[in-house]
């Protein structure tokens, strides 16, 4: 199976327009950190998305290690996207799903292969 990371804007983009379900069909299994589950789920329970997210059960949690990685990532973007691009880096991940352009840059400098729904 591969391993697929998502930050936060792919999930509410697919859920806006009706599609969430595609990321289940495409991939499967999604790995979003902990920040990710809280601005959505936690914090955002207004937010598009945000029941989504709580009810999938094939997301999967993971705290990225605190790492120079992440120290650096989170000095330069959001939480949300410093996290799952570390967490792609640690695992290894087969796909990171991110649309903001400077964590897309990022991620690609990295080696990390990005998709995004804009």
């Amino acid at each position: 199976m591969s391993k697929v990371i998502a930050n936060s804007t792919p999930l509410i983009n697919l859920a806006k327009i009706g599609r969430f379900e595609l990321l289940q069909a495409l991939f499967g299994q999604i790995i979003i950190p902990p920040s990710v589950w809280d601005e959505l789920v936690v914090r955002g329970a207004d937010k598009v998305g945000s029941k989504e997210v709580g009810r999938a059960n094939w997301i999967e949690v993971r705290r990225p290690s605190e790492s120079a990685l992440l120290r650096l990532l989170s000095a330069s973007l959001d939480r949300g996207e410093a996290e799952a691009i570390a967490l792609a880096e640690q695992l290894g991940a087969d796909l990171v799903l991110l649309d903001e352009f400077q964590g897309r840059q990022v991620a690609t400098k990295l080696g990390l292969k990005v998709r995004g729904t804009l």
